[in-house]
């Protein structure tokens, strides 16, 4: 694929090695000539201008783009550069840093953003989750809060341990995508049985994360 990456700080950069290592291309551009740390991605492509403006996304050739990154650190900056993306481009994937948490609410399909990711949110989330096994956490949220997903640590006493996965009667709109069991990552089959201490993650609507909760909490 080939991804546009708005604000060449640490995170866009480090975006960028990642998604080049997975052998995609990539463009960073930052409106700040101190950012241009070429020598920090060398095989990233870079543009020296400003994200906001038609001009500069026109020179980056977005209307080519599959992916557009808004990664900087101002939310505005990010709002405005997933609106253009989306609808003077038709990007078909747009993904957003939210820096804020005041800001989350913004960050949603009107301003163009497929997938929004709250670094302040992630790491309480990861925080959570470290701490405590039962809890569901919510992780990330898609397309104007319809989806999110969740992770839970499968505790002991679940009633739906030993389970098989296609036997469990899941909530609707709600579905199990992975399992993470001792540094393992499973696509869970109909057939996989769920074990205690498994890492749960599913996508599920924000409606049904209680009945989840208590499908697999302990009785």
């Amino acid at each position: 694929m080939r991804v546009t990456i708005a604000g060449a700080g640490a995170v866009g950069r480090s975006i960028a090695a990642e998604l080049l290592e997975n052998g995609h291309e990539v463009l960073l551009i930052d409106i700040d000539p101190k950012a241009i740390k070429i020598d920090s991605v060398p095989r990233a492509e870079w543009l020296l201008a400003d994200a906001c403006e038609i001009s500069s996304l026109d020179e980056a050739g977005l209307g080519n783009c599959h992916v557009m990154i808004a990664a900087s650190g101002d939310d505005k900056v990010n709002l405005v550069v997933s609106l253009l993306a989306k609808t003077e481009y038709g990007v078909p994937r747009v993904v957003a840093r939210t820096n804020h948490p005041k800001n989350e609410w913004l960050f949603n399909e009107s301003w163009g953003v497929d997938v929004a990711v709250s670094t302040p949110r992630l790491l309480s989330a990861l925080v959570e989750e470290a701490v405590s096994v039962g809890d569901l956490v919510r992780l990330m949220t898609f397309r104007q809060g319809q989806a999110n997903l969740v992770e839970l640590t499968l505790p002991e006493d679940a009633p739906v341990v030993g389970q098989r996965a296609g036997s469990v009667p899941w909530p609707p709109d709600s579905a199990l995508v992975a399992i993470l069991r001792e540094g393992r990552v499973l696509v869970p089959s109909d057939d996989d049985p769920l074990e205690a201490g498994d890492e749960l993650l599913f996508v599920a609507s924000q409606e049904v994360e209680q009945d989840l909760a208590h499908l697999l909490a302990p009785h």
